[in-house]
């Protein structure tokens, strides 16, 4: 079923990914700047974009059944109103209000309707270039990573960081709004998919085992490996100056790490498409866990310019990585709730990450606890991916 028009509701979607995952990158750019604003502290702010991909993760599952009735349209465009709204309350002068505003109108409402629907959407336009097509629109919050934060750096040196969340946020629901009810038409029908129940009444089995175990096993271990990749996205910038590098060279090196990510999540889609999500998913942590512990020993200028283009290209494949291996061991009726309910856990563990590091931050002094943790946490998800790998090879053997 795949055909030039797949591919063009891909990339439409992630550039409406690109845009509206923009607006949580302001308040990591601009993190000491508004900690200092605000007592000092650095885990408001941090706790702020915590909230933001926790409120996503969460109103995914709802925002998911809801696109499935009424068409990923509306919840597109509803998101995109929301962020503006979201943007708006966040310049505030109170903590409460930069919770609010991210929280529940940029993640909860916002990037709820864009997210985890668009996933399930693009899913559906696929059959044989899934992995390469996920791994595409997956790339659309790292797109944002790549273009903005030089962008929000320059434009919170000038304006200050309110004003620049008051020009994204009416940027980026004018280019939403007519984007998503131009492109965003019903899907062509899935083929029919069988789920092979025993002749006994019995659940159906994955890799040999209850489907809910496996996939609770999965989701889990995407919470995991998210508490790592969300530490030196959330503060890399803050960790440059601290060390004497400037906020610009720091928002630079944010997007290199970024546009590594984005480029090479590019060649693990094609290698998912190969090997599927499982086995991408145990390289790809593999690869994350050695550049995170990378972060905790390095401080010059050059040596975190490689870290952070290591890190990218290792973490990059793994939310995509996740989904295909959800729709090619599930029934594709069910994704649309298993694909949102995976990324609630994971979201969930870019929210814990972020707020983490900062809260570490604040007690030590410095970030090495912080990261030391992240690798700590990148380690449990490689066994556990290594356990699914494992049993799924045995699965193949005994065929």
């Amino acid at each position: 079923m795949e055909t030039r028009s797949s591919w063009v509701v891909a990339g439409v979607s992630l550039v409406l990914l690109g845009l509206s995952f923009g607006g949580p990158w302001i308040t990591a750019v601009a993190l000491k700047s508004i900690a200092a604003e605000m007592g000092a502290q650095r885990s408001v702010p941090a706790l702020a974009s915590s909230l933001a991909w926790f409120g996503s993760a969460v109103g995914g599952i709802l925002m998911g059944r809801v696109a499935n009735k009424i068409g990923i349209r509306w919840t597109v465009m509803f998101g995109s109103v929301m962020i503006c709204l979201g943007l708006f309350i966040s310049t505030g002068s109170e903590p409460w209000q930069l919770y609010l505003g991210h929280g529940l109108f940029m993640g909860l409402l916002g990037n709820a309707g864009l997210n985890a629907p668009l996933y399930v959407y693009v899913s559906q336009w696929f059959d044989r270039r899934r992995g390469s097509a996920l791994a595409l629109i997956s790339s659309g919050g790292y797109l944002a990573g790549f273009i903005w934060p030089t962008v929000f750096e320059r434009a919170i040196a000038f304006y200050g960081w309110r004003w620049t969340m008051i020009g994204y946020a009416l940027f980026q629901v004018a280019l939403i709004l007519p984007l998503a009810a131009w492109f965003l038409k019903p899907p062509p029908e899935a083929a029919a998919v069988a789920i092979h129940n025993g002749a006994d009444g019995t659940r159906p089995k994955v890799l040999g085992w209850p489907s809910n175990f496996v996939f609770v096993w999965i989701a889990v271990a995407s919470f995991m490996c998210c508490v790592t990749m969300s530490m030196p996205q959330g503060h890399l910038v803050a960790l440059c100056t601290d060390l004497g590098i400037s906020a610009t060279v720091g928002a630079a090196m944010l997007s290199v790490l970024l546009g590594a990510g984005l480029l090479s999540r590019q060649a693990w889609g094609l290698v998912s498409d190969r090997i599927g999500g499982l086995q991408t998913a145990l390289l790809s942590s593999a690869l994350q866990a050695a550049a995170m512990t990378g972060f905790v020993f390095t401080q010059d200028e050059v040596g975190l310019f490689t870290v952070a283009a290591a890190f990218g290209i290792g973490f990059s494949a793994l939310i995509p990585a996740y989904v295909l291996a959800i729709r090619d061991l599930f029934p594709a009726s069910e994704a649309y709730w298993r694909v949102p309910t995976l990324l609630l856990l994971s979201g969930s563990g870019m929210a814990v990450g972020g707020w983490l590091a900062g809260f570490l931050y604040d007690m030590h002094g410095h970030y090495a606890p912080a990261f030391a943790t992240g690798v700590a946490f990148n380690i449990v998800n490689l066994l556990m991916l290594a356990m699914l790998v494992v049993r799924q090879r045995t699965m193949a053997a005994a065929r």
